[in-house]
């Protein structure tokens, strides 16, 4: 029912381009204004920016639920951990063990390349999300502000999950 596919190509990035958009749009624009989240899709999500992202070795996953893309997540390998960089999912498939599954796929993920923790950011007033993480074993270890120009920050708390 759920399943994940490797991003390799224009069209997947093109297909994570118009899942950013739909999911940004909806739960970010309270949260950060309309302004900042055009910004970061165009910066950080739109498919040139993603092919930019893989060709630096950044990973990209697209979600399926009953075989329809209903979000995406990346990653890498940094040091001695796995970073979540990003982990998006429609509000219609919210609920239904979308992100769980992303998750677990990590932890294997990880586990495999002898890595012991995993480590995300998220938004310091993105609170459905933090007590999501907090849920799934993730625990807050410091508040981080970080300038992405154009006078914007990313005002988020560094969360991160032992693995057992």
């Amino acid at each position: 029912m759920i399943s994940m596919i490797p991003a390799r190509t224009g069209t997947d990035y093109k297909v994570i381009e118009g899942l950013a958009k739909t999911v940004w749009t909806q739960h970010y624009t309270p949260i950060i204004g309309e302004r900042q989240v055009a910004y970061m899709l165009k910066k950080f999500q739109s498919a040139s920016a993603i092919e930019d992202q893989v060709e630096k070795g950044i990973f990209y996953y697209l979600l399926l639920f009953k075989d329809r893309p209903v979000g995406y997540f990346s990653f890498s390998k940094k040091g001695d951990f796995l970073f979540l960089s990003k982990l998006y999912v429609l509000n219609a498939a919210r609920g239904k063990g979308v992100g769980k599954a992303a998750l677990s796929f990590l932890e294997s993920h990880a586990r495999e390349l002898g890595l012991k923790k995993i480590k995300l950011t998220v938004n310091k007033d993105n609170t459905h999300s933090i007590r999501a993480y907090e849920k799934m074993g993730f625990f807050n270890l410091e508040g981080i502000v970080q300038d992405i120009g154009h006078g914007y920050v990313m005002d988020d708390y560094v969360m991160e999950k032992i693995l057992r």
